[in-house]
This record gives structure tokens, C-alpha cells and sequence, in this order.
């Protein structure tokens, strides 16, 4: 299975920017603050009168308001992101037709038995991109004492392999992501 998320390993670097930035400035900060860093004379004001007019606050607040609403929204970008599923069309001879296959149908044999391993309590599956380069993105929700292991194991060995052969499939690149729910034990159907 290999990981194609590159969305991912950009927000990763800008995390680690943003940190960076961060960590650099409250060092220069607190360098200053304690005197191992002289900057400015310490008698001299950096303002005029040594206070902001009034404007300057409202504007770093509007500022801060600003960024918090841009952090919620990068937030639930990562929230709610999902490759984009399609048709697809089945033709190997274009003269006698062409079949259409819904990528969204496809992949129901496969959240149905994904469903049914022990451990596993729901299942959702996309199957993104065209034919000759799909790529298959699962959640899986497990209970909390759930081997994942073994799961990710039977995914890879049992469930994807099936789907490839039924789509006739030379590889199909898979992500899986688990989340782990509060719920324990047997389930009810």
C-alpha cells in the first residue's frame, strides 16, 4: 500500500515552518526580555509618549480575528477532504462499446467485507482517479482493543487484492486510515 498524500506532507511543512517561526521569535523575545540580547537601550521608549493610539489595538485584534478564521477553515479543509470518485469507462474495443462503471458501487463488496472482519465497526471507501491510475482510500472505524495490525494485514492481503482482480486491475494503490471509536465488544446487526 502506498501513501499518495501529498496534501498531507504539505501541511506537515508548514507546521514545521510555522513552528520554527514561532520558536525563533519567542526566543528572540525572551532574550531581550532577560538581557542576553541588547536590542534597544532599555531607557529609551519605542514610541512617542510610550503608549499605541488606540487604532493599533483594534487592528492587532481584527489581525488575530482574521488568522483564528483562517485556522478554522484550514482545520476543516483537513476535516472533510475526500478524493473525488467517478465513472469510469470499460472499453477495450471502442467499435463494440463500452461499459460505465460507477466508482462508488465498485467498492461496496469490498466495505462489506471490511465491515464483517472482527473489530470493525464501520467502513468507507473511495475509489479515486482513472483506470490506469486508481487509487483506493478506506476509513475504517475499529474498536479501541482492535488489532490493527492484523487488520491492516487482511485489508491488504485479502480485501484489496479481490477488488483488483474484479476490476482487472494490474496494481491498485491503497491508503487506509483507522480511527478508533469508543465502542467495544460484539455488534448488534
Amino acid at each position: 500500500m502506498t501513501n499518495a498524500n501529498r496534501p498531507a506532507r504539505l501541511n506537515r511543512s508548514l507546521l514545521a515552518l510555522t513552528g520554527i517561526v514561532l520558536l525563533a521569535g519567542g526566543g528572540f523575545a525572551l532574550a531581550t526580555h532577560f538581557g542576553a540580547l541588547r536590542v534597544l537601550d532599555p531607557a529609551a521608549s519605542l514610541l512617542p509618549g510610550g503608549m499605541l493610539p488606540a487604532w493599533a489595538y483594534y487592528a492587532a485584534a481584527a489581525v488575530a480575528v482574521l488568522l483564528g478564521l483562517l485556522c478554522l477553515r484550514w482545520l476543516a479543509a483537513q476535516a472533510f477532504r475526500r478524493p473525488k470518485s467517478g465513472t469510469w469507462r470499460l472499453e477495450r474495443e471502442p467499435a463494440l462499446g463500452s461499459t460505465r462503471l460507477d466508482a462508488a458501487i465498485a467498492v461496496k463488496p469490498l466495505v462489506g467485507e471490511v465491515e464483517d472482519y472482527p473489530g470493525v465497526h464501520a467502513v468507507t471507501a473511495t475509489l479515486a482517479g482513472e483506470r490506469d491510475r486508481p487509487e483506493l482510500h478506506l476509513v475504517v472505524g475499529a474498536e479501541r482493543g482492535a488489532a490493527l495490525g492484523e487488520l491492516r494485514g487482511r485489508i491488504a492481503g485479502e480485501a484489496v487484492p479481490r477488488l483488483r482482480r474484479a476490476l482487472d486491475l494490474d496494481a491498485l494503490p491503497a491508503v487506509v486510515e483507522f480511527r478508533l471509536t469508543r465502542k467495544s465488544g460484539a455488534r448488534i446487526r
